[in-house]
């Protein structure tokens, strides 16, 4: 039964409790409107991570950037999205989740106008830290929201869906308006997009969204929050770069040990601290550990695959950046579908099964695109199959939210959805360099993106096996 989350605090009491119940059960219309301004603030960060992609050659003749440095136009935003997500979950558990979203909103929007009007290289990438750093407090408040919101069930599995399949189709719609958009206008119009977008999330949010906190504020883990904040940055830019220098170049390999060593130094004193950023009795948690692994392994095989797709779509079938854009657009509505449907397979199979299951379809069917050729028929096959492809994808989205935010109480809900939100950000980095390096061994486009299609194929059909056999004993043993 669906109910909107009572605040214990005073201060905020009277916005939590104005909604009203639909008969049976369902949601009422003030619940609706919630989901769909959270929803809307998703969708517009899934956009900009992905709408800058086709553009970003217009861009670097328009600023001046070195095709070298057209990477930065994603960088800039990757690294502090993904590096302070766990800071920005945990403040706002502390602070308040409404307060905490509102300011990444007013953050993230303010920084587009200035990546819009951007006058040099500077002044965009400086616009696009700042975008990633709103995008850092808007996720995980976000999704803390939604969580704390709506209880653990069907109505929150059936959120969840909702959320996660309006990330993806955000993600493909960047592409598909990016093309249209540098197309017709210019490069400019795709982050004008998220000023229009941020702007009208920030005239609904403020009255419809109820304030969500800890009952008791925790007291911040400083040591803590500079050892993950500083080991997630070190480890995306070495990821975010690793494409274009190899990861035999000294820069890369410093900061691989430079993550590796303050993400160690980080789990020594979230094991000492008696109020940790992230308690390592979540993380002990079959369904939050393996739920997190499943959902690392689908974001960045997927986006890995996306990516070598764009390659083989313009550069071996030369396809324009609009159409490219609208192959793509195929994958978004099938995700769409399956994102409805998705939240029923988990009520009847579980989430653990969804999870496992959809995992080995998207391995299945990438091995399927082994079989492309240059031509047409190439094309059209990449079409259909990436779009199933998108059912496994998909699917295995929703169980992983579902499955790593579930059994957990209201005050552990920011930890949870930190750790979800930051496995997304960490698992669109990590595949796009990696099966990028694969792929650069071949001398011949077509071959390297097979090879590192047949990479990414096996990668997530071992982590599914090992996220089902994880699953399964924890099953077992309760």
């Amino acid at each position: 039964m669906m109910v909107m989350a009572i605040d214990t605090t005073a201060e905020d009491r009277s916005t939590t409790t104005t909604s009203s119940l639909q008969p049976e059960g369902g949601l009422s219309l003030r619940a609706r409107l919630v989901l769909f301004v959270l929803c809307a603030a998703q969708f517009a960060v899934a956009l900009d991570f992905s709408i800058l992609n086709i553009a970003l050659p217009s861009l670097g003749q328009s600023l001046h950037l070195s095709q070298a440095d057209l990477q930065w136009g994603m960088t800039a935003f990757a690294l502090p999205s993904g590096g302070f997500l766990l800071l920005f979950g945990r403040v706002a558990d502390a602070v308040g989740r409404k307060r905490v979203f509102l300011g990444g909103l007013t953050l993230f929007t303010a920084a587009s106008v200035l990546a819009t009007l951007a006058w040099s290289p500077e002044s965009f990438l400086a616009g696009r830290a700042l975008q990633g750093l709103g995008a850092a407090a808007i996720v995980p408040a976000g999704m803390a929201l939604l969580t704390t919101t709506f209880r653990e069930g069907p109505q929150r599995d059936r959120a969840l869906g909702i959320m996660g399949s309006l990330m993806a189709v955000g993600f493909t719609c960047g592409m598909v308006l990016g093309g249209v958009l540098t197309q017709l206008l210019t490069w400019r119009s795709t982050m004008g997009l998220n000023v229009v977008m941020g702007a009208a999330v920030l005239l609904a949010a403020p009255r419809l969204l109820p304030e969500s906190r800890n009952a008791v504020r925790p007291r911040m883990d400083i040591p803590g929050a500079i050892t993950v904040t500083g080991g997630l940055l070190s480890l995306i830019y070495a990821l975010s770069t690793a494409a274009q220098k190899g990861f035999g170049d000294t820069s890369v390999l410093v900061t691989l040990v430079t993550a590796a060593v303050l993400l160690t130094a980080f789990f020594v004193i979230e094991a000492r601290t008696a109020e940790p950023l992230i308690s390592l009795r979540i993380l002990r948690r079959p369904t939050v550990a393996f739920g997190n692994l499943g959902g690392l392994a689908t974001i960045s095989t997927m986006t890995a695959a996306v990516f070598l797709g764009t390659l083989y779509l313009q550069q071996v079938n030369r396809l324009s950046p609009v159409l490219t854009g609208l192959v793509f657009g195929a994958l978004g509505v099938s995700c769409a579908l399956t994102g409805t449907l998705a939240p029923r397979w988990v009520a009847r199979v579980g989430s653990a099964k969804v999870l496992a299951g959809g995992l080995l379809l998207q391995a299945a069917l990438t091995f399927g695109l082994l079989a492309i050729g240059a031509g047409t028929g190439g094309t059209w096959l990449f079409l259909v199959v990436i779009s199933l492809a998108g059912i496994g994808h998909m699917a295995a989205m929703v169980a992983y939210n579902v499955t790593a935010t579930s059994g957990l109480p209201d005050d552990e809900q920011g930890q949870a959805t930190g750790l979800t939100t930051t496995t997304q950000q960490v698992g669109v980095t990590v595949g796009i360099p990696l099966l990028a390096a694969v792929a650069s061994t071949r001398a011949d486009v077509l071959s390297g993106v097979k090879l590192g299609l047949a990479v990414d194929a096996v990668a997530v059909a071992v982590l599914a096996l090992t996220v089902a056999v994880g699953l399964g004993t924890a099953a077992r043993r309760r």
